[in-house]
């Protein structure tokens, strides 16, 4: 995918984070499974800017599916730290690939990364769409 700077700065959305108390183990340390929750809130935040988030989505006819994810853990978040979590879209030829970055917002510290692949379904059929459902490609203009 080659695209200009303009479309790039289309294609990515940075979320703020206030690590809630909720979210950690004893040793005051974020549980490995929430950091896909943050993942979660930078891709519905990047969705809504481009005017399909899950209202949009459950009327497109398509059921998007998360068929695959990933993290890799760098440092730990704690109770309090403010992160920014970052999405960005990586593909959307055959399926939808997200990109994520999670970063201490005081020092700048690279805390995680990871991804996310979504595939379209069709809702009525629950056929597995081969190629990005053109729906989703509109919004991208």
């Amino acid at each position: 995918m080659t695209t200009s700077a303009k479309n790039r700065s289309k294609r990515a959305s940075k979320v703020e984070i206030d690590v809630p108390f909720y979210d950690v183990d004893g040793l005051n340390i974020v549980w490995h499974g929430h950091y896909f929750k943050y993942f979660e809130a930078a891709r519905t935040a990047f969705l809504r800017s481009i005017g399909f988030d899950a209202p949009e989505m459950r009327r497109s006819g398509y059921i998007w599916l998360v068929i695959e994810s990933h993290c890799r853990y760098v440092a730990p978040m704690r109770y309090g730290m403010k992160v920014l979590v970052r999405a960005s879209l990586a593909d959307f030829e055959h399926r939808v690939k997200f990109l994520y970055t999670v970063f201490d917002k005081k020092t700048r510290r690279r805390l995680a990364t990871g991804y996310t692949v979504q595939a379209a379904v069709h809702a009525k059929t629950g056929e597995l769409c081969l190629m990005t459902p053109p729906i989703f490609l509109r919004h991208l203009k």
